[in-house]
């Protein structure tokens, strides 16, 4: 899902950081045989494993499926034993350093002891739905580099394998929801902001119970809410249609075996919560999925000082996204 790409069809993009720079040392330069493998495991070697003292802030690489992937690390100041693990996806036409920017995730998620990591999709953007395109042959690239991205981190940062989870913005909100879907039992949680599940040819479908939460600006110009089943064509790189935001959410609620769901209006947001009744692939706890309807919202990350594209309209302060994504993960 393209920013700004969704809303206008012409030749512009939304510039990736906005002129914003992260300076980071580059580090964890992983290598390996580089080639394809039903284990992703295989095509994600080791490197020195993190501490206490290591620097909190990295970029470092990934070798997986024959391409070197990189991220954005982020460390809590202290760690000690297991930590949480947050992916975090960036947009389509953005990156690692604008998600960081825009969500601030290592700032409030280093203050809980979590790990986050912030991963470069690949031109910029992720192979959130199952279609094959000219653009995207593989359309199982990503689940592949994010399963091995997972491995690593619990190999060499301390992750600890029960808590990870993913979040994710637009076409990055989609990644996560995939991830979520397809592979219910390697994670504790998903949140989606201002992304939805993949339709029609590319298609996701839930296979098992997870906690997800979906939140949503009622007012999206640019992915509406109700979904797009058949958006126009992209000669850059098709645009996938969209389940609606409720849609999203009660795909996993059913998944999860959840019953008639419960929502409340709160100030300048309503949550509609479904309670899951399955355990997870994982054993833990069923948890709940939630949808988060931002009155006013646009294509934006509720509660953020970022200041994007105006035509992606307001970014709504009723709600803190990155507190209320944390919170979630760290109730299930």
């Amino acid at each position: 899902m393209r920013s700004l790409r969704d809303l206008s069809l012409g030749a512009r993009r939304w510039p990736g950081a906005l002129a914003l720079a992260l300076v980071v040392p580059l580090a964890g330069c992983a290598t390996g045989s580089g080639e394809p493998d039903a284990s992703p495991s295989a095509s994600a070697p080791t490197r020195a494993g993190g501490t206490a003292s290591a620097a909190p802030d990295v970029r470092a690489e990934l070798r997986v499926d024959g391409r070197t992937r990189e991220y954005l690390l982020h460390r809590p100041a202290s760690a000690q034993g297991p930590q949480p693990l947050v992916i975090a996806f960036h947009g389509r036409g953005s990156d690692a350093a604008e998600l960081r920017e825009q969500s601030r995730l290592e700032k409030a998620a280093g203050a809980r002891g979590m790990l986050v990591a912030y991963p470069e999709g690949i031109d910029s953007g992720w192979g959130a739905g199952t279609q094959k395109t000219p653009q995207r042959p593989d359309p199982g690239l990503d689940v592949r580099f994010t399963e091995a991205l997972i491995q690593h981190l619990v190999r060499t940062e301390q992750a600890d394998p029960e808590r990870v989870y993913v979040a994710g913005f637009s076409n990055g909100g989609s990644m996560a929801l995939r991830m979520a879907a397809e592979r219910p039992g390697l994670l504790a949680g998903a949140a989606s902001v201002a992304g939805q599940l993949p339709a029609g040819a590319a298609a996701v479908e839930p296979t098992g119970a997870v906690p997800v939460t979906v939140v949503y600006g009622a007012e999206d110009p640019v992915r509406p809410i109700g979904g797009w089943p058949s958006p126009p064509p992209d000669p850059e790189e098709p645009i996938l249609p969209s389940r609606s935001a409720r849609d999203t959410a009660e795909a996993f609620a059913a998944a999860g075996g959840a019953g008639e769901p419960v929502t409340e209006e709160e100030k300048g947001y309503d949550r509609t919560v479904w309670h899951l009744k399955n355990e997870s692939g994982s054993g833990r706890a069923p948890g709940d999925v939630q949808l988060l309807v931002v009155h006013g919202g646009g294509h934006t990350w509720p509660g953020s000082t970022f200041v994007p594209d105006k035509r992606l309209g307001p970014t709504s302060k009723a709600l803190d996204a990155t507190d209320t994504i944390l919170d979630f993960f760290a109730a299930g």
